[in-house]
């Protein structure tokens, strides 16, 4: 029997007692005044205790005699380097890099951009931030000089931290000099730029402002900083939303409840133990890169994987599986975009049956909706439990989840279960009021948000209040629409702007979606709905078709759109189904259907900057074009 139900209702007889109770699991210098309390009208967790995110990842592991264990696997088939590093070597490397950065003055309080690939030494950063109370922003690798310099402009640090390079399969990204052209853009100037140079690009260094990394690190060898001392409340980091442009929104991490509710979430909801090996496959340029790369592991003194590579590609649909098997992962988190794309290249499984993953226990999917599908194929082929669950950049941890460290509930397809502690979901309608079960609204959560969820946006509280609080009073938005079932399962069908009216008809994207995957020639879809003079808009679908697919695309594209009329009905007829090369996405994996519909409409819009590849739009508007549709 899962435990799960007790739980939850333990946190919401005495929500504050509860995570009283968890923050036991966590070293604080000094205890809290209140668990919650409003602090300038926003709510706060563990007012008045003083702690240290750094401490208790790295140094409390090292000082309970646990320095020789594995903290860090490093893993970069691009490159073909490789290295692990213990607690001890951990603790070594990042009070070294937090000395380096207070002799660059940085103190607590300041801000640090860290702008760099999936190397050791950008998770040394992030630490290091931490040790000394600096609040770092990650921004991703390569992002676009106009994108950062709205960053820059935002938090104003005092030092940016970046490589010469990133590395992608098939070609070298130089970065310096794209932070040099944000910087130039930007009305803020930082007075440092320390950059790590790679074998494969020379950085250009200009004189005053820019530091080679290894040389302040070879100069500051032998000195350490020290753990500051830091309010619970304060922040740990700013994170800018994917997609922002003009004016970002950064969601702000405090440092006492993040700590707490990531702790709790490691054996909980992954059910990982201390010194296992625990895979969360993202960039750290992401809020799961953040949460569930770095500091999760960490504080739960088990193993992270930091990997520089693709899941297809480097070098082939194998590579996870090899990491796997080599390393003894025991959990593995990644979005389903990752599915669909080995999917699409090994469909049967082929380089699945080439290793041995006796050690990996679960499978956990998140960052856009996992289609029944895709978690099916996953479970035929690992044999082990696929779970999908649900959180976002702002709640830093899973808002809904299946929590197997509890004891696993039913899976339900197209579900991820139920909600986490701390989360009181509801759906409601446009008026606020509560729907039926099985009815669609939008998902929102009633107020106080639990710890590790955003406090607030960097330096403007009230635009927080309007972005999240203000549409559903006592309620956080989440811009998610779903609804939930008789057994309080949550199913996510869309975001809120993806719902679509047809002639009167509110018609989730998601649903629709859920057929098409279901084609046994598609390896992945979106479902967008198009502006239409008579109906008000009308669905179209787009699909890609899994590799050596030999049919005709016109018999595909028949069979998806007679699969649609027969599943949800006449209403949802879409205009077109069309097969395509490959689907506009960022970065993480998101499909850009909100881009795709502008496209489709002609609507003048900016290309996201977290996209992966432009071209991709163009690929978009050509086949849009045979179909007589858009541009």
């Amino acid at each position: 029997m899962s435990r799960y139900h007790g739980t939850y209702a333990a946190w919401k007889s005495d929500p504050e007692a509860f995570w009283a109770e968890l923050a036991g699991t966590i070293d604080w210098i000094k205890p809290w005044d209140r668990v919650l309390a409003k602090i300038d009208g926003l709510d706060r967790w563990f007012v008045g205790a003083e702690c240290n995110t750094c401490w208790n990842a790295i140094d409390r592991h090292v000082k309970a005699g646990r320095g020789d264990s594995r903290a860090l696997i490093y893993e970069s088939p691009i490159t073909g380097a490789k290295a692990t590093f213990t607690y001890a070597e951990l603790l070594d490397e990042v009070s070294t890099l937090a000395a380096v950065l207070e002799d660059r003055g940085i103190r607590k309080g300041d801000r640090v951009i860290v702008y760099m690939p999936m190397v050791p030494q950008a998770l040394f950063a992030m630490l290091a931030c931490a040790r000394i109370g600096a609040v770092h922003s990650v921004v991703f690798g390569g992002f676009a000089p106009a994108e950062l310099a709205t960053r820059i402009n935002d938090a104003q640090p005092r030092a940016i931290l970046t490589a010469s390079c990133g590395l992608e399969p098939n070609r070298v990204v130089a970065y310096k000099p794209l932070v040099d052209q944000a910087i130039d853009m930007a009305v803020h100037k930082p007075e440092a730029c320390i950059v790590l140079a790679r074998p494969q690009v020379a950085a250009e260094l200009r004189p005053g402002r820019d530091h080679d990394w290894q040389t302040l690190i070879s100069l500051a060898r032998g000195r350490k900083a020290d753990c500051i001392t830091l309010a619970a409340t304060d922040p740990l980091y700013i994170l800018y939303t994917s997609g922002t442009t003009g004016q970002p929104k950064g969601v702000v991490r405090d440092n006492g409840g993040h700590m707490v509710a990531l702790e709790w979430s490691m054996s909980a909801i992954y059910d990982v133990k201390p010194g296992e090996v625990y895979w969360a496959a993202s960039d750290i340029g992401w809020a799961v890169g953040h949460s569930y790369m770095v500091y999760a592991p960490l504080l739960h003194g088990a193993t992270t994987i930091l990997f520089e590579g693709k899941p297809v590609g480097t070098p082939d649909a194998g590579v996870f599986w090899r990491i796997i098997a080599e390393y003894g992962v025991v959990v593995l988190f990644t979005a389903p975009t990752t599915f669909r794309a080995i999917r699409k290249e090994d469909p049967n499984g082929d380089f699945i049956r080439k290793y041995d993953l006796t050690h990996l226990r679960a499978l956990f999917l998140a960052g856009e909706r996992a289609d029944p599908d895709t978690i099916k194929w996953a479970e035929a082929q690992l044999r082990v439990p696929v779970i999908d669950h649900w959180w976002q950049t702002e709640s830093g941890s899973p808002m809904a989840a299946n929590p197997i460290g509890l004891g696993m509930l039913p899976i339900k397809y197209g579900s991820p279960s139920v909600p986490m502690p701390g989360y009181d979901i509801h759906v409601l309608d446009e008026g606020g009021h509560e729907v039926k079960r099985g009815t669609l609204g939008a998902i929102c959560v009633k107020l106080p948000l639990p710890p590790a969820c955003l406090p607030t946006l960097w330096g403007n509280d009230e635009r927080f209040h309007k972005s999240y609080l203000s549409h559903f009073p006592g309620y956080y938005d989440t811009a998610d629409a779903g609804y939930m079932d008789e057994d309080g399962y949550l199913y996510i069908m869309a975001r809120t702007d993806d719902i679509i009216n047809v002639a009167g008809h509110r018609l989730s994207t998601g649903a629709m979606e859920e057929v098409l995957a279901s084609h046994p020639n598609v390896a992945e879809c979106a479902v967008v709905g198009i502006a239409d003079a008579v109906k008000g808009q009308i669905p179209i679908g787009f699909v890609v078709l899994k590799s050596g697919v030999a049919r005709p695309a016109g018999d595909i594209e028949k069979e998806c759109l007679a699969m649609i009329r027969e599943r949800i009905g006449a209403m949802a007829s879409l205009r077109a189904a069309m097969v395509v090369p490959r689907l506009p996405k960022t970065r993480s994996g998101k499909i850009l259907r909100a881009t795709m519909r502008k496209t489709a409409d002609r609507e003048e819009f900016k290309v996201p900057a977290t996209i992966d590849d432009p071209a991709i739009l163009d690929e978009i508007a050509a086949v849009l074009r045979t179909k007589g549709i858009g541009v």
